[in-house]
């Protein structure tokens, strides 16, 4: 457990972003201080991460306790060893078995060293993680975030980001301008301003409503 399970932020990042946008210093006013967990280490998140794709919640926790029981300790040089037909065998398919033997296998062969993120850039390291199969860059930034809790990353690939920022500001879409206008305006602290459209997608704000045009059925 690491000393601070949260991503941690404080009076510095909310005055700034309740200084640089009234509604969204407003929406922090109301929401109050967010507890969102982090995950150290890299190689089990990133692992998580591929066989959380497109299934619900409860069946990524499911397929997890099963990798997690039978690889120990739950590291790349362990994985390495294990065929592809043995990881689809804790519930996954066979795609993701793929991705994760190849992801696990070029770790192994220090294509991509992931003890070395660290000292890179955002930029950089959003390179070095998609030369893994099944790693696109939404999943590069959200390590950046939970891993390595980098403090100023807006996500325009990430789906309730745009919801938070529609909700927030009354937009019925946000294109790449709009989303570039904001994301300067929280920088350097975007992660603390992601926390929170994070939230405000989710319902913490309750009038607030999505402006998006309802999906013809």
């Amino acid at each position: 457990m690491p000393k601070n399970p949260y991503y941690v932020y404080g009076a510095t990042e909310v005055e700034y972003l309740k200084s640089k946008d009234k509604r969204l210093g407003d929406a922090i006013d109301r929401i109050g201080t967010i507890k969102r967990e982090v995950y150290p280490e890299l190689y089990p998140t990133l692992v998580k991460s591929i066989v959380g794709q497109q299934i619900s919640t409860k069946a990524q926790m499911t397929v997890w306790a099963r990798m997690t029981e039978r690889f120990q300790p739950f590291t790349p040089n362990v994985l390495a060893q294990a065929a592809v037909k043995e990881l689809q065998g804790c519930g996954i398919s066979m795609r993701k078995a793929t991705y994760i033997h190849a992801m696990t296998q070029a770790i192994e062969a220090g294509e991509v060293n992931l003890d070395a993120l660290q000292t890179l850039s955002d930029e950089e390291v959003c390179q070095e993680l998609t030369k893994l199969k099944g790693v696109g860059v939404w999943t590069a930034e959200m390590m950046l975030i939970f891993s390595l809790q980098r403090p100023d990353i807006v996500s325009y690939g990430d789906l309730a980001i745009q919801r938070g920022m529609r909700m927030l500001y009354r937009h019925k879409q946000i294109t790449p301008d709009l989303f570039r206008k904001y994301r300067k305006r929280y920088a350097p602290y975007g992660t603390v301003a992601s926390l929170y459209l994070w939230a405000i997608a989710g319902g913490a704000i309750p009038e607030l409503t999505d402006p998006a045009p309802k999906q013809k059925k």
